[in-house]
C-alpha cells in the first residue's frame, strides 16, 4: 500500500496561480500541499527576465523573478508543505462513507518515491503550454534548431545559450516578441517575425518596444511552409497567405537562417482535469467554472492560465487567490461556508456575437460580492465599441471602449447582488460604434 500525505488542499503547480492559490487557502486555515514538477517554485516567471510584471497588483514595473519572489516568500511563511520535482500521473476521487469524498493524486518524487497525496479539495493551477510545428504543419524535416519560444527563452535567459546566429521567428505572440527582442539585444540577427493572420496577436505594447523600436520586419499575412536542412536548420520558405490563410500561389520565397522559433499560441495544460472527468470549453480550452473557479466536479478549483490563457499575471494571481479561498471553505466545512451547493451551479454567463469567449461561464449567486468578468473580442474594432452586462431585462454594466483587439483581454466587474432574481441567464452584449457620416 502506498504510503499517503493527507491536506485540507492540494494545490497542483507553483506557478504565480498556484503560488497566490496555495496562500489564500492557508491564510483561510486550511492544511495545504503545494506540488510543483520543477525544482523550483515560479512557474514561467523566473525566465521572464524582461519587466511590466505587477503593474496591476503593486503598482510597480517588476521582472518576472522579482514577481514571483513577492509570492515565494509570503508561501515560504506559510505552514504549508511544498514538494519540488514532483510529478503527478494520475488523479482520481475516492468515496469516503458514509457520503464524503476525496480527491487522490498519485505522485512520483525522486526524494520521496511513488505516494499519495489526499485532499477534500484540489485546486488545479497547471497552467499553460505552446502549440508547436506538427499543430501548425509545416512540411519538411524535423533537424536541429527549431524551438518553441518557451525553450529559446529559457536557453538565452537560464542558460546562457544562443540558439543560433540567424533566426526567423514563426507567429506573433507575446513570447515571439520579446524574443525577438531578447535575441537581437545577445547579437542574433533576426531576419524577421512572420504571422499568418493580418495582425500581429500580441500586446499592442510589445509590438511597439519589442519590433518597431528595435526595426524588426513584420511580415502579417504571411507563414512558414517549409523547414529546409538535414542535421540543422538551413532555410525556410515564406509564403503569403490570402483571406482564407491559403498560400498564394507564386509568392514563396527562401529565407536562410539556422534557427526557426515558433511562437504560435498557447493551450491551457488540462489533462489532469481531462483524466477527472472535467469537459472543456471549446472556446477557452480550459474547464468550465463559476466566479471562484469552482468546477463541475464538487471540490476541483481551476485557476489561472489552466483555466484560460491571460495576458496579464497579475490577473492570473487575482484568480488564484478566488480559488485557493473557495477551496479552503469548501474543505473546512465540506461545502463552501457561504452556502454554495456541490459541482457548478448558477446562471450560464453566455457571450454574444462579437466575442470569442467570456470567463466564467456561470455566476453563482449565493455568492455576495463581486464577480470579475474576462473577455475578448473576436475581431479587431477601432473605432469603439460599448459592451453591456444584462440580466432579467436590466443592465447591469455598460462600458465603452475606444478599441477592442483579440490578444488584449478585458476585465469588467459585475455586483452579483445586481442580477435580477427573476434572471435565467447573464448575458454579454457588443456594440460596435456606429461609423461617423461625412
Amino acid at each position: 500500500m502506498l504510503k499517503r500525505k493527507d491536506y485540507d488542499v492540494i494545490v497542483l503547480g507553483g506557478g504565480p496561480a498556484g503560488l497566490a492559490a496555495a496562500i489564500a487557502a492557508s491564510e483561510s486555515g486550511a492544511s495545504v500541499g503545494l506540488v510543483e514538477r520543477e525544482d523550483r517554485l515560479g512557474g514561467i516567471l523566473k525566465q521572464c527576465v524582461h519587466d511590466g510584471f505587477g503593474l496591476v497588483r503593486f503598482g510597480e514595473r517588476l521582472s518576472g523573478p522579482e514577481y514571483a519572489l513577492r509570492y515565494i516568500d509570503l508561501a515560504k511563511r506559510r505552514s504549508m508543505e511544498i514538494h519540488l520535482e514532483t510529478f503527478v500521473h494520475a488523479a482520481r476521487e475516492e468515496r469516503v462513507p458514509p457520503e464524503g469524498r476525496r480527491i487522490v493524486l498519485e505522485c512520483v518524487s525522486g526524494a520521496e518515491g511513488v505516494y499519495e497525496a489526499a485532499a477534500q479539495a484540489l485546486v488545479l493551477a497547471t497552467g499553460c503550454r505552446e502549440r508547436t510545428d506538427r499543430q501548425v504543419f509545416i512540411n519538411g524535416d524535423r533537424p536541429a534548431g527549431i524551438f518553441m519560444a518557451g525553450l529559446a527563452q529559457r536557453l538565452v535567459n537560464i542558460e546562457g545559450l544562443l540558439p543560433g546566429r540567424r533566426a526567423v521567428i514563426l507567429g506573433s505572440g507575446d513570447i515571439g516578441l520579446i524574443m525577438a527582442r531578447r535575441l537581437t539585444l545577445e547579437g542574433m540577427d533576426v531576419e524577421g517575425i512572420y504571422e499568418i493572420k493580418p495582425e500581429p496577436s500580441g500586446l499592442s505594447r510589445n509590438i511597439r518596444q519589442c519590433v518597431e523600436d528595435f526595426g524588426i520586419p513584420l511580415h502579417l499575412s504571411t507563414t512558414i511552409t517549409e523547414v529546409h536542412g538535414s542535421r540543422r536548420v538551413e532555410s525556410v520558405t515564406a509564403a503569403e497567405v490570402d483571406a482564407r490563410c491559403s498560400v498564394r500561389v507564386g509568392s514563396e520565397r527562401l529565407v536562410d537562417c539556422d534557427t526557426l522559433v515558433l511562437s504560435v499560441g498557447l493551450i491551457p495544460e488540462n489533462e489532469i482535469a481531462r483524466s477527472l472527468g472535467l469537459s472543456l470549453d471549446p472556446a477557452t480550452r480550459g474547464p468550465r467554472v463559476d466566479q471562484v473557479g469552482r468546477s463541475e466536479i464538487e471540490g476541483v478549483y481551476v485557476c489561472g492560465n489552466a483555466l484560460h490563457v491571460n495576458d496579464l499575471v497579475d490577473y492570473v494571481s487575482e484568480s488564484g487567490e478566488a480559488a485557493g479561498a473557495a477551496a479552503a471553505a469548501f474543505a473546512r466545512g465540506g461545502r463552501e461556508r457561504d452556502g454554495a451547493g456541490a459541482g457548478l451551479g448558477g446562471l450560464p454567463l453566455e457571450a454574444g456575437p462579437g466575442f470569442l469567449y467570456a470567463v466564467p461561464q456561470t455566476i453563482d449567486l449565493s455568492r455576495r460580492g463581486k464577480a470579475v468578468v474576462y473577455f475578448r473580442s473576436d475581431s479587431t474594432i477601432k473605432d469603439g465599441a460599448r459592451v453591456t452586462i444584462k440580466a432579467g431585462g436590466a443592465t447591469l454594466i455598460d462600458r465603452h471602449y475606444a478599441a477592442l483587439r483579440p490578444p488584449e483581454m478585458e476585465r469588467l466587474e459585475l455586483d452579483v447582488a445586481s442580477i435580477p432574481a427573476d434572471a435565467d441567464s447573464v448575458l454579454l452584449v457588443l456594440e460596435r460604434k456606429e461609423p461617423s457620416r461625412a
